[in-house]
């Protein structure tokens, strides 16, 4: 199957945004870094108390951190008109989604996803399950990132959606919060982690083949709407 080249257009033109302007996936990354090293100075620096906490501070300062770069993934090509223009184009829109959330994943999940396992250590994270734990966010981040886009697409005609794209997406996000802290879990208790990050890997490919297409439509009706 050919990929057209609104895919690639858009590829190349968020990658370079990206580059011109890192603040805005350096956000994230920074807030992520951030709760990870003061949570020890805020709850106790001792790996005793650390280590049973550490899988799910990683989980949850990840959700976070991916929910805080997702208010404005649209919202610029509203903002400059080039979001009727992708509209109208003449290959379908979910393309020109499709490239947009793999360049966001790429400035954001890809690097939330490297940095847990040094992350981890300061959290007193077991070494069985720092690799497990990190397999997780692999799988878990671009769930996030697709229904997270999803909620994005929703609310991108709203001044200040912040609140309302939190209140959709959260629950929405719990069931991979619970499948990923789980995988430490096992990792920790010397039990086979394969079965859970299956179901990981089963999220993210459901969530690849449905969710590009119904941030496309409501994309669609934003604008017909707007």
């Amino acid at each position: 199957m050919k990929i057209p080249g609104l895919f690639w257009g858009q590829f190349r033109r968020d990658g370079a945004l990206a580059l011109r302007q890192p603040g805005e996936l350096a956000n994230p990354l920074a807030f992520f870094v951030l709760v990870i090293t003061l949570f020890p100075l805020g709850v106790s620096p001792e790996s005793a108390v650390l280590a049973p906490l550490a899988a799910g501070v990683l989980w949850i300062a990840a959700l976070l951190a991916t929910l805080l770069g997702l208010e404005g993934l649209f919202r610029r090509d509203r903002d400059e008109g080039t979001l009727e223009q992708l509209v109208l184009h003449g290959d379908p829109l979910v393309f020109a989604v499709l490239a947009r959330l793999f360049v966001h994943w790429l400035g954001t999940g890809l690097p939330l996803t490297l940095l847990a396992p040094v992350l981890g250590a300061m959290l007193a994270l077991p070494e069985a399950a720092r690799w497990p734990v990190t397999a997780g966010l692999a799988l878990g981040t671009p769930i996030l990132v697709l229904l997270g886009g999803v909620g994005a697409a929703l609310t991108v005609s709203l001044r200040s959606g912040g609140v309302l794209l939190a209140l959709l997406v959260l629950p929405l996000f719990i069931p991979v919060l619970i499948l990923g802290v789980s995988v430490a879990e096992l990792a920790v208790a010397g039990l086979p982690t394969a079965p859970v990050l299956a179901w990981l890997g089963a999220g993210a490919a459901l969530a690849l083949v449905t969710a590009p297409f119904a941030i496309a439509g409501a994309l669609s009706i934003a604008v017909e709407t707007g």
